[in-house]
Formats: C-alpha cells, sequence, structure tokens
C-alpha cells in the first residue's frame, strides 16, 4: 500500500504557496492547516457579481465575468465543503438572490452554459451550445436544488419550481445519454442524498432510484487502469473516503487508484491535469496557463484529502 510521506506532502505546500491564487490558498490553509472558513469565503467574495451570482473564473476553466448557474454551483459546492449554513450572510444571501431571479433557467431547470460565454477566454465545454445544455444541466440543476431544498421555505415559489424540476429530473433518471453526461449521475446522488435528509422519500420510488444511481455509479467508473491519464470517471469521482456506499464491491480498484495518485505525482511538484482546452489552448495560450495552475492548487487539495481518508499519508 502506497503512502505520501511527509516530505512529499511539503513539497506540494511550497508549490501552492508559490502558485495558488488567494482564494486558492485559503482554501489550502483551511484544509491542512486550520484556516478559517472566513478566510475562505472572503477569498470567494470576490467573485461574486451584483445579482448575487459567480463568474469571474472562479471556475478556472470559464473566465466569463458574468453570472451563470454553473459557478454560482461552484460557489454553493465550496460552502457545503465548510458545512457553512449560514443563510444570513451576505454571500448567501446573494446566491439566493440569483436563483430567485430565474436567470437562465427554464421549466426543466437551469442553463450549463450561458451565450456570453462565448466572449470571454474558455474552455471548449463552456461554448454556448444548445444540446449541451440539453445534456449536461442535470447535474447543475441538481445541485442547485439541494441547495434550494436546504434554505428556501416550501412554501415559496423558488421552492416549488424546485420540486418541479426534480420530479422531472428523477423521471428521467434512466435515460441512457447520462451516462455521457460530466454531471449527470454526480448530481443524481446529490438528489437522492437530500431527498432522504429532509424526509421527502415518501414522495418517490426511493428504492428504484437507489438502485439505478448504483448501476448508474459503477457503469460509469472507468476500470481500465491504462486510461486514466486521460479525462475520465475514476473511482475518486463517486467515491471519497471508506464510508462511501459506492465503495463496497469498488475496494479492489480504488486502492488501485490511491497508489496511482501516489505514483503520478510530479516530483517537487503536484498533478497534472487530465484535461486541456484543446484548440482553445492555442486561442488563448496564457489565460490556459493561468487557469491550469488553479486548478493544479485544487487538485492537489482534492488528491490529499482523499489519500487522508484511506489512510495513505505518513
Amino acid at each position: 500500500m502506497k503512502k505520501l510521506s511527509k516530505s512529499e506532502f511539503t513539497e506540494i505546500r511550497n508549490w501552492v504557496y508559490r502558485n495558488a491564487r488567494p482564494f486558492g490558498l485559503a482554501l489550502w490553509q483551511y484544509n491542512f492547516e486550520n484556516g478559517s472558513k472566513e478566510a475562505v469565503i472572503s477569498a470567494m467574495s470576490f467573485y461574486q457579481n451584483a445579482d448575487g451570482g459567480f463568474g469571474n473564473a472562479l471556475e478556472p476553466d470559464n473566465w466569463n465575468p458574468n453570472s451563470s448557474p454553473y459557478t454560482a454551483l461552484c460557489a454553493v459546492n465550496e460552502l457545503e465543503k465548510l458545512n457553512f449554513t449560514d443563510i444570513d450572510h451576505p454571500v448567501m444571501q446573494g446566491i439566493l438572490k440569483f436563483f430567485k431571479s430565474g436567470v437562465h433557467s427554464n421549466e426543466n431547470g437551469w442553463l450549463f452554459n450561458i451565450p456570453s460565454n462565448d466572449d470571454y477566454p474558455r474552455a471548449p465545454w463552456w461554448t454556448y451550445n444548445v444540446e449541451e445544455n440539453e445534456k449536461e444541466h442535470t447535474g447543475i440543476s441538481a445541485g442547485i436544488i439541494k441547495f434550494i431544498f436546504k434554505f428556501v421555505c416550501k412554501e415559496s415559489e423558488l421552492y416549488k419550481k424546485a420540486f418541479a424540476i426534480t420530479e422531472k429530473l428523477l423521471a428521467g433518471i434512466e435515460v441512457p445519454d447520462i451516462y455521457l453526461s460530466e454531471t449527470g449521475v454526480d448530481g443524481y446522488i446529490k438528489l437522492k442524498d437530500i431527498i432522504l435528509q429532509l424526509d421527502l422519500a415518501g414522495k418517490f420510488d426511493m428504492d428504484h432510484i437507489s438502485k439505478t444511481i448504483n448501476k448508474l455509479v459503477n457503469d460509469s467508473i472507468e476500470r481500465d487502469v491504462s486510461k486514466w491519464k486521460y479525462h475520465c470517471k475514476k473511482p475518486s469521482s463517486f467515491i471519497s473516503s471508506p464510508d462511501s456506499e459506492f465503495y463496497i464491491g469498488n475496494e479492489e480498484i480504488m486502492g488501485e487508484e490511491l497508489d496511482y495518485i501516489v505514483d503520478t505525482r510530479h516530483k517537487n511538484g503536484v498533478w497534472d491535469l487530465d484535461w486541456s482546452w484543446f484548440g482553445n489552448n492555442e486561442k488563448y495560450p496564457k489565460e490556459f496557463a493561468v487557469s491550469e495552475n488553479w486548478w493544479k492548487t485544487e487538485i492537489a487539495i482534492n488528491m490529499i484529502n482523499l489519500l487522508k481518508k484511506f489512510g495513505r499519508l505518513e
């Protein structure tokens, strides 16, 4: 069983301090150096717009300064990792304001990409595309619904809208295209979790939903290790700790990934991205280089946390 050594951890820490943006450094300090939640939220707030949404490359592959549902969801996900639930906080109030506005949403959910993305440096998947929105909106909508269910009163129009979209999403849980979606399976997991957490299970066939999600997860995991150098769904896409419901039956392949993580870190540095901006690398070379470093900090934090939870740190 391979482990990350203390000296290797120090090498990663040095890289982060030399290369991270303030937001990434605040995340590093919170995760590993007793940094505060407040410092993370303060650093994140600089990416929030007057409409309450987020843009400004909080999501490093999309440099659109305008607010988008996906970038707002990125902020929501970070707040969830902090276990931050102060709904009266200005950042949280802003997020609610953005979702209540209904911008970039319809009766089926929230858009994955938005038209103004096309005016700014970006990865190609952030180019506005109606067909991509149809395929990818599931995961975005599910994540936003989880936030709404947790923090919005049931009598509100926003809650009612979220519930109606939930019914549509769960009705389409077995659509084959979900296997091709980048965010869809994870979205269904979030949706199932919040339904169970808030005791809404009686309104849905949870036995069928749980069995379907388990199949989606196991079918989505790439089990050919030789393909892990490319962007794909590795076991850790769904399994973040030994307590994960998806760990049972995937112990061996998860162990292989943990070894792979230790083996593939660059000496004196961090891990590479398993994706690029493809043709947009040449169109926006400076922006991609910056984005790449921002991502490397986030990947390093995720990798170390994963190794820690599985007892792979010396």
